[in-house]
């Protein structure tokens, strides 16, 4: 014992000793913790990034079925989890701003509602031309190879007819030269071939004429998140958000192939 330290002195620098200690310890665990973190947080990214991105697309269009004319598109870059990378939505000035064009449109009684989301930034209003560079731009930020839509036949005639309308034909195809189109109706198809399905479809009349059940994007959302009551926007971007929901489930249920054209 050094001389002229009591037990009580000793025990005073014990304890100070043994705080110092935790604290050094509890820097160390905190320290430990955070490295664990940010590894983590980087494997998580890595992942992302390696992960397979696909575009899934929505359009709402004015003229006739056969002819249709896109004044709408928005879409979305999703994996196969359905985590949300990017989103665009779009307003087709060539078009939208040709009232009597836009007078056929199926929903024209949203275009007050249109007006407003431009003006508030939730859409924007942009040339066919440079709607076009942005998604190939997209595509290629991505590495997308993969292009979706549900009843992709009707936004792909949609786009192209579109294409060919504005520039009197001298380019005919919107989407990028070399992406797969894919169908999640024709996923759903297969993915939905179930009893549960099959009840939810005959108990709400959910079939056509001839019996048969529908897979609208609206009533399989409705069998997906349980309620009955749900009404599909029609209007690009907020669709692509319902659809996109559609794309994991028939993932899940097996279902990895959706091409258009097989």
């Amino acid at each position: 014992m050094e001389k002229g330290l009591t037990l009580s002195t000793l025990s005073a620098r014990a304890a100070i000793v043994k705080k110092l200690t935790q604290i050094i310890f509890k820097k160390d665990v905190d320290k430990f913790h955070l490295l664990l973190y940010n590894i983590k947080c980087k494997i998580k990214e890595r992942k992302k990034q390696t992960m397979t991105k696909y575009i899934v697309l929505d359009t709402e269009t004015t003229n006739s079925l056969d002819d249709p004319i896109t004044y709408d598109i928005g879409w979305a870059v999703i994996d196969e989890n359905g985590e949300v990378y990017e989103t665009a939505s779009y307003v087709v000035a060539d078009v939208f701003l040709d009232k009597e064009l836009m007078e056929s449109a199926y929903f024209a009684d949203k275009i007050p509602q249109y007006w407003e989301d431009i003006e508030n930034g939730k859409r924007i209003l942009a040339r066919f031309k440079t709607i076009h560079f942005k998604l190939v731009d997209c595509c290629k930020r991505h590495n997308v190879q993969v292009i979706m839509a549900h009843n992709a036949r009707f936004d792909y005639l949609s786009l192209s007819t579109t294409q060919r309308y504005l520039t009197n034909s001298k380019y005919r195809y919107f989407l990028p030269y070399g992406v797969e189109v894919w169908d999640t109706l024709k996923m759903a198809r297969k993915a939905f071939q179930c009893e549960d399905y099959d009840s939810f479809c005959y108990e709400n009349g959910y079939v056509t004429k001839r019996g048969c059940k529908r897979f609208t994007a609206e009533i399989i959302y409705r069998f997906l998140s349980g309620n009955n009551e749900f009404v599909e926007s029609h209007t690009g971007l907020e669709d692509v958000m319902i659809e996109k929901e559609i794309f994991c489930e028939c993932v899940k249920r097996g279902i990895e192939n959706g091409k258009l054209w097989e």
